[in-house]
């Protein structure tokens, strides 16, 4: 079955496995996901991650993360532009999430970057997703 939405599927998954409080979970590769858990992984969102090549399109497996007393250290994620309602903001338009404790993942010219990343270099784009 063909997914409409792959950046909304890996943050489901992600979301269903640390409700679940697995180890790793696996996500069908591409460039765009692994360039969100790299972004997640330097935010500190995921342990770590690992794309392993299979011959097809790949997986991408990543590593979750729990706090101290097991709970998973992403409270909220959420897809903010979606194929039916694409959400573009300008570089003066780029607002911190839950005043800065929260990020936001953007897709800019400049590649994939957080929200702090791109105020700093001063770039707008599509918001694909805000993450607590």
């Amino acid at each position: 079955m063909a997914i409409t939405d792959p950046i909304a599927d890996m943050l489901t998954r992600l979301r269903n496995a640390g409700k679940a409080k697995f180890n790793s979970v696996d996500i069908p590769g591409s460039k765009i996901k692994t360039e969100i858990a790299k972004v997640m992984k330097s935010e500190g969102f995921i342990r770590n991650y690992k794309f392993i090549k299979d011959g097809k399109q790949g997986i991408l497996r990543v590593y979750l993360k729990y706090a101290e007393d097991q709970s998973h250290v992403i409270l909220e994620m959420q897809r903010v532009s979606k194929p039916s309602r694409r959400v573009y903001v300008g570089a003066k338009d780029v607002k911190p999430v839950y005043n800065g404790l929260g990020t936001a993942i953007l897709s800019t010219s400049k590649g994939i970057l957080t929200d702090r990343q791109a105020r700093k270099e001063n770039v707008g784009g599509e918001l694909l997703c805000q993450m607590f």
